[in-house]
């Protein structure tokens, strides 16, 4: 597949690889291993993190589909935030919501890792786009939880997830809480081929108007927490994009 092709709808894979506890959410290039080959990978690649490693890829160009413990589930952590951003993008589609709308942040607002959220607190409000930008881009908590707050909080991005077709993915706390991750625990978790689905939906798909699928893929592509995880293991000029989850 030739690099050109990766930002190209036709291109694209969409795959939820969730590992080490947490989910990472990203997309990548097409291609078409054997599924025993694949299973296989993914079995050693377990076996030496020690953990327990779930994943699901579709090639959007062949409609071949892979998956190792698709159907298991496991914690989200912050790979919500890309539904959230999806959900705000899909509220501006609908005009019930805009990105130019300012929202003030204020000191009790502030959580945990909020790198932009926090210079903010008493000065300029964000706008939603400021706000969705920090959270899809530096995984700002700050700013998911105020994007929530204005989303029906976490059983709004369910019941979204929902209209998505999707009955398996569900957010019930907000940061930092929904990063607890107890074994057993359904809350805030998802599936790699729920997660899959639904991002085939929102970014190739028809959940999103071309302008909001146009933007949610510059966020993925713009993100900054990713640059040292799955997308350093890819060949230099690839371009990725993607939500990383711990």
């Amino acid at each position: 597949m030739h690099k050109r092709q990766f930002i190209q709808a036709a291109g694209w894979a969409g795959t939820a690889i969730l590992a080490g506890g947490c989910a990472q959410t990203l997309l990548l290039p097409s291609v078409a291993p054997q599924a025993s080959r694949f299973q296989e990978t993914l079995r050693q690649i377990e076996a030496t993190s020690g953990g327990r490693l779930g994943a699901a890829m579709l090639d959007t160009q062949t409609g071949a589909a892979y998956a190792y413990r698709g159907a298991e589930r496991f914690p989200m952590c912050s790979t919500f935030k890309f539904l959230a951003a999806a959900q705000v993008l899909s509220r501006v589609d609908q005009g019930r919501e805009q990105l130019g709308r300012r929202i003030t942040v204020r000191a009790s607002d502030i959580v945990p890792h909020s790198p932009a959220t926090q210079p903010r607190v008493g000065g300029l409000p964000m706008t939603v786009a400021e706000l969705c930008e920090a959270t899809m881009t530096l995984s700002d908590n700050a700013a998911a939880n105020l994007l929530l707050q204005d989303l029906g909080g976490p059983s709004g991005l369910t019941a979204y997830m929902r209209s998505l077709g999707d009955d398996i993915t569900r957010l019930d706390r907000i940061e930092p809480e929904l990063n607890e991750a107890t074994p057993g625990d359904s809350r805030d978790t998802t599936t790699p081929q729920a997660m899959l689905q639904s991002m085939q939906k929102i970014v190739l798909g028809a959940a999103l108007s071309a302008a909001s699928r146009a933007q949610i893929t510059r966020w993925l592509l713009d993100n900054k927490t990713g640059d040292r995880k799955l997308r350093a293991l890819l060949p230099a000029g690839w371009r990725v994009g993607d939500k990383t989850g711990g």
